[in-house]
């Protein structure tokens, strides 16, 4: 059986960071997720709110680095939980258990700043978050006339042994 869903949207409010009573730290948000296709009398897109929950490391993740307005790609199963209400009535609810959360927009974007600096410590790659480039390899990739790094620091140089074919 497959379990699995990816929905990309705006946080619609700040993530509530709780912890249960063994301390096991849970955050909820929820999306909201424009459909892709516009009404046909209106010409609007309808936009659907998803509840959303992450948990130990996703969760503290979530809480520290998205805030209501910032676009999230979110990664996870859906979930329908039965419960009920203060009236005794039996409810059921369907949510989006966070598996990993991503960045997707950049601050500036979702800021009035415009100024944005990672935070200290970086983003841990166990927390299924946002996970930087690995930085690039120096010296040859070892085909004749590849790519190498010159001393100057110029990220790009004139290959050598060009016998002018293009191989495709």
């Amino acid at each position: 059986m497959l379990n699995r869903i990816v929905l990309m949207g705006r946080l619609t409010r700040d993530p509530e960071l709780r912890h249960t009573q063994t301390g096991t730290p849970v955050a909820s948000f929820s999306l909201a997720v424009d459909r892709d296709f516009r009404d046909k009398a209106t010409g609007d897109r309808a936009t659907d709110f998803i509840d959303i929950v992450a948990w130990r490391q996703t969760a503290e993740f979530v809480s520290r680095y998205f805030a209501k307005g910032r676009m999230a790609v979110v990664e996870g199963r859906l979930q329908i939980r039965d419960w009920t209400d203060r009236e005794g009535n039996k409810r059921r609810s369907a949510e989006v258990i966070a598996d990993n959360v991503y960045f997707a927009d950049s601050k500036r974007d979702s800021d009035a700043s415009g100024s944005y600096a990672p935070p200290a410590g970086g983003f841990g790659a166990p927390a299924g978050g946002y996970m930087p480039p690995p930085a690039a390899p120096s010296g040859s990739f070892g085909a004749p006339g590849g790519y190498s790094s010159p001393a100057g620091g110029d990220q790009f140089s004139d290959m050598t042994d060009d016998d002018g074919e293009l191989p495709f």
